[in-house]
């Protein structure tokens, strides 16, 4: 028996096939060749783009991953003008992401290890508000300490205090 398509699952389908063709069409006028997959993230509420672009990844990740980011951003302002909604998109080229959120777990650690250790508030600085979100949520455990964000913009910094 045939299974019976929602207008949900009917939606979200027309979703990563829209955001699939804009992909590929920015890829392309950056003259970059890939294999793009896209599927739904139901519980990150977020459609997920993975690129292989095999010696072109660095290319793609760019500094800091400002590259990657900044495709992201392209892609979610090209679908919300193409289709009225707006979607939270998440690129990912090489599992750069996966890379980045361990490495930010472990300068996590460090900081909250130094400022159990000293009694002195750590400071980390030059992070994105996902990276300090990365890292608040990895420390949010942690009864021993306290973290918060102080400044404005992109004066913006993370500190983590020992209780």
């Amino acid at each position: 028996m045939a299974k019976k398509i929602t207008k949900k699952e009917d939606e979200k389908e027309v979703g990563t096939a829209t955001i699939e063709v804009l992909t590929t069409k920015l890829l392309d006028l950056m003259g970059i060749r890939a294999k793009i997959s896209v599927e739904s993230d139901e519980d990150e509420g977020a459609i997920l783009i993975n690129i292989e672009a095999g010696e072109e990844a660095g290319l793609i990740i760019g500094n800091r991953g400002m590259t990657l980011i900044a495709i992201q951003t392209i892609v979610g302002m090209m679908f919300k003008k193409k289709v009225g909604e707006w979607r939270r998109i998440v690129v990912n080229v090489a599992d750069w992401r996966q890379k980045e959120e361990e490495r930010l777990k472990r300068l996590a650690e460090q900081a909250a290890e130094r400022a159990k250790t000293t009694g002195q508030p750590q400071h980390l600085y030059n992070l994105s508000s996902s990276q300090r979100r990365i890292i608040h949520l990895n420390l949010a455990e942690d009864a021993s300490i306290e973290t918060a964000s102080q400044g404005e913009g992109r004066d913006r910094y993370l500190v983590i205090t020992p209780k």
